[in-house]
């Protein structure tokens, strides 16, 4: 409790007591009034992963992808800001950039591995991709109103996972796309879900902004939701125009990306099927930061894609990555396991691929 009035009576020793109490903590001090005291007004969003690691600490692999889902979570939404989509690609993208840089990241929280981001609500976010806009008090997007989209598209998607664990449909995802569910959301929570023991986001509302209070919102996710979430990118990402598949391979090539260019790289199947190698274009260049991932630690990557063949080679067009499925070897050896069930039962090892089909193709 600080004082406020300096001329009530008993300021002084209520001062005192609350200096005491912050001497005996400087932990709280250094984690989280101080912090707050040099941000400017803001609405803070959590992202929170369960670790095994000691407090406040996580493997450096999942501390980077908790990061960089948090990122995609607050791009996803404020691209819907503009406008709703099924699948972006780089469409709002530039608008969802400058709401991003005016976003600042914070410390890490005690206990489970948190990431913490500090978006002012009064910040004004220019709707033109002119540079001139920037200097004109018009064509404004409110800080405040673009988080708020953030948080109405994670809840849609939320709400789909829940809608799919009861049904076992993936109809909610397609029915809240108006409400901001994407490819984009999808594939952003599918990070911050996907191995982990429990995840969950909590936004809380600057409280001196707004005349009315706004209350706080809380999200759990588990590594379970992982499968629903994959599920519905791949839906999302379809091109219903053209053939698209679902290859899943070892990431054997990549090309130097050129600017301007989301990059290509290619593919090695891991799965019987009439195509064994692919050469895959990307539609956003975000996922080509997730190919390079693969390559280096040798994952499983499942990409989805128009194929078209050009002369002896295969490509994947306008492709997405829906993501990594584990070491290849470990992968592999889980679908030996899977052709050794009998007729008749079910392999709780390889659940996806009973799902799926063991095709080296998918069809979306």
């Amino acid at each position: 409790m600080i004082p406020l009035d300096s001329e009530a009576p008993e300021f002084v020793d209520v001062m005192r007591s609350a200096l005491l109490q912050i001497s005996e903590d400087s932990d709280s001090w250094t984690r989280h009034i101080y912090p707050r005291l040099i941000v400017d007004v803001s609405d803070e969003f959590r992202f929170r992963r369960e670790s095994s690691a000691p407090s406040g600490f996580i493997d450096w692999r999942s501390g980077e992808k908790l990061i960089e889902s948090a990122r995609r979570t607050l791009v996803a939404g404020a691209k819907f800001f503009l406008s709703p989509g099924r699948h972006f690609v780089n469409r709002n993208g530039r608008f969802a950039s400058r709401y991003l840089d005016q976003v600042l990241m914070g410390q890490t929280a005690p206990g489970s591995y948190i990431v913490t981001a500090y978006a002012p609500p009064n910040a004004g976010i220019s709707l033109s991709n002119s540079e001139a806009a920037g200097l004109l008090d018009v064509d404004m997007a409110h800080g405040r109103d673009v988080s708020k989209a953030v948080v109405r598209a994670v809840e849609a998607t939320a709400e789909a996972v829940e809608h799919y664990r009861l049904s076992g449909s993936l109809s909610g995802f397609e029915a809240g796309v108006d409400r901001g569910i994407s490819y984009e959301m999808t594939q952003a929570l599918l990070g911050i879900a996907a191995n982990s023991d429990g995840a969950d986001i909590t936004v809380e509302w600057d409280s001196t902004s707004g005349p009315t209070p706004l209350e706080s919102t809380h999200f759990e996710f588990s590594g379970a939701d992982a499968e629903p979430l994959g599920k519905a990118a791949v839906r999302l990402a379809e091109d219903k125009s053209s053939r698209m598949v679902t290859l899943i391979g070892r990431v054997h090539l990549l090309a130097k990306k050129q600017a301007g260019s989301p990059g290509v790289f290619g593919v090695e199947a891991l799965t019987a099927g009439s195509v064994k190698k692919v050469r895959v274009r990307l539609a956003d260049e975000e996922d080509y930061h997730e190919a390079i991932r693969a390559h280096e630690e040798d994952l499983a990557l499942q990409v989805s894609g128009k194929l078209e063949k050009e002369g002896n080679l295969s490509w994947l067009y306008n492709a997405t990555v829906i993501r990594t499925l584990g070491h290849v070897d470990e992968y592999q050896r889980r679908r030996t396991r899977g052709n050794d069930v009998m007729a008749g039962q079910m392999d709780l090892f390889n659940a996806e691929s009973n799902a799926k089909g063991e095709g080296g193709e998918l069809p979306s």
